[in-house]
């Protein structure tokens, strides 16, 4: 298993822990796995950015472009 460390922790969220913690029945360590688990489960994987530009205006509908034309010949120099 992996060990996180998290510094520069307010005394008061360590306490507020600490309290969840014997409230439960637990150890703060297993509190604090607890958190990060209920946390995480459900996220989805982060989308790229041509997905999350498409989900934002996917609403408003797509475009119709014209078929492409057939390109200039590239000039000589």
């Amino acid at each position: 298993m992996a060990m996180l460390t998290i510094r520069n922790l307010d005394e008061s969220v360590k306490t507020m822990l600490r309290v969840q913690a014997a409230q439960h029945g637990w150890a703060m360590e297993e509190e604090v796995r607890r958190i990060l688990t209920q946390a995480t489960q459900g996220q989805l994987p982060e989308l790229k950015l041509g997905s999350r530009i498409h989900e934002r205006f996917k609403s408003i509908g797509g475009l119709d472009l014209p078929a492409r034309q057939k390109t200039r010949p590239a000039p000589t120099f």
